[in-house]
């Protein structure tokens, strides 16, 4: 597609996006956070017009990846990348995840998971006003890290 990034930009557009802010990526809060991510997920990029070839993924929930479990918020943007011939070769996924300490309150919000697909007949404003009462109850919360990167799946 002319005029759109290519995913391999993607990182670097989001970290842009948010450092653009007011105060740096350390001190945003979840709503913060999520605003811009959602003016990422509004830029399009070099992808196949296909519905699900351009994804964005919001999900939550206490996990235990790397030590004690840590209530996660993690928003995700997912790329189908495909091989020489069009066919689907893996997808890239970059990764915006806010990690709270262990608090009953964020423990009994449970596991939630939400997808929305450009080129898929959905509303992306609608898709985000559902949401929102889910990012409000993490007001007034610091998250203990955000952390940006990309993985390929």
């Amino acid at each position: 597609m002319p005029n759109r990034p290519h995913t391999d930009e993607a990182l670097g557009l989001l970290r842009g996006g948010l450092e653009a802010g007011r105060s740096p990526i350390s001190e945003l809060t979840a709503l913060d956070v999520w605003l811009g991510f959602l003016r990422f997920g509004r830029q399009r990029f070099d992808t196949a017009l296909t519905p699900e070839s351009d994804g964005l993924l919001f999900q939550y929930g206490t996990y235990s990846f790397d030590g004690p479990p840590m209530f996660t918020l993690d928003f995700t943007r997912q790329f189908d990348i495909n091989d020489d011939d069009a066919e689907h070769d893996h997808y890239l996924q970059v990764h915006c995840e806010l990690t709270y300490p262990p608090d009953p309150a964020l423990h009994e919000l449970g596991s939630f998971n939400s997808w929305f697909f450009h080129d898929a007949g959905e509303d992306l404003d609608q898709w985000a006003e559902s949401l929102g009462c889910r990012v409000e109850r993490l007001r007034g919360r610091k998250p203990a890290a955000i952390r940006l990167y990309e993985e390929p799946v």
